[in-house]
């Protein structure tokens, strides 16, 4: 399906609660340190954009004279809300920062059709156009696990309007080995296969998404762990099998050898239990073009320890002095 035209989002009143009453997302801001963690009172505004058939929410910091723009892309169990503590890193702070629901989770709705990954492709996508549409300061994608390789896709066919790339993961799930590291089980990698032999009226049937992801892996914390894996909006919400199908069978955007896209930046948890650092360095190795690469110490899948948020802020930061992205 093309693209849509972009559309202005709208105030969080416009469609009806968001984070104001769901209030499930508090619950992780203890395991952030305290400078950035966020509360009812310091959390971004609410907006709702329409796009397609399904109302995709946005959380905004605006920052009208930021010189740049950050958009914050989740993976599957996690949502934009999520990733806020993220725009409050000292390297990010200036900027403005947007973070959507991406169809399915958090607060923004799956489409009635049947959401798949290229939507989550086309979505993003239409939302950069959005945002450049609006003014023309330069738009860098910040991609949490999954969101890595979705900044990627983005920016691989963006045609310039993406100026750079941080992704904490990059990881080709075509591969066999990255299966078994996604999946829920090991085992369960070997079964993947028989997901495109699911005929298509039974493509849209739900199962909770910690059954087939291991949702259990997003954090070295395990009352973390615990949190997103029974988070109603989260690890905890139904996905259609169609989509699971189409995650694991979109190849990369373009060849990593191919990649004419903006700088990239990989920022790797040293300790991530769910995708580990060599299977992104092996994606990443490939990537033509200007990249750099850190490693988050003692960090897990979702970094939240102290020593790998400074490293975090520390490669950004190096990054983004390097591509000239802060002016």
């Amino acid at each position: 399906m093309p693209s849509s035209a972009p559309s202005t989002p709208g105030s969080a009143a416009d469609v009806g609660p968001g984070y104001r009453e769901q209030l499930y997302w508090l619950r992780y801001q203890d395991f952030f340190p305290g400078a950035l963690q966020v509360t009812a009172e310091n959390a971004p505004a609410e907006q709702w954009w329409s796009w397609r058939d399904v109302k995709v929410h946005l959380d905004r910091v605006v920052r009208e004279h930021a010189p740049t723009k950050l958009i914050a892309l989740h993976g599957i169990g996690t949502y934009g809300r999520m990733l806020a503590p993220y725009g409050r890193l000292p390297a990010l702070s200036d900027f403005e920062f947007i973070a959507p629901d991406l169809p399915g989770f958090g607060l923004t709705s799956a489409s009635r059709r049947g959401t798949t990954y290229q939507d989550w492709v086309d979505c993003v996508r239409d939302l950069v156009r959005l945002e450049r549409s609006r003014d023309d300061r330069p738009i860098v994608l910040l991609g949490m696990s999954t969101g890595g390789r979705l900044a990627y896709d983005v920016a691989a066919r963006s045609g310039g309007a993406v100026a750079g790339v941080i992704a904490t993961c990059l990881v080709d799930p075509t591969r066999s080995e990255a299966r078994r590291r996604l999946a829920a089980r090991p085992e369960m990698a070997r079964w993947s296969g028989l997901l495109g032999l699911v005929p298509g009226p039974l493509s849209v049937a739900r199962v909770p998404a910690h059954w087939l992801a291991n949702i259990a892996a997003v954090s070295n914390h395990a009352q973390l762990a615990n949190l997103v894996w029974a988070d109603p909006v989260g690890g905890g919400s139904w996905l259609a099998l169609g989509f699971i199908r189409s995650c694991l069978a979109a190849p990369p955007a373009v060849p990593p050898e191919a990649f004419g896209g903006p700088p990239l930046l990989l920022a790797h948890p040293a300790d991530d239990r769910w995708t580990p650092p060599l299977l992104s360095q092996r994606f990443f190795d490939r990537i033509s073009g200007p990249t750099r690469s850190a490693e988050l110490a003692g960090a897990g899948h979702l970094p939240v320890e102290e020593s790998g948020l400074a490293d975090l802020d520390r490669a950004i930061r190096d990054f983004l002095d390097e591509f000239g992205l802060q002016s």
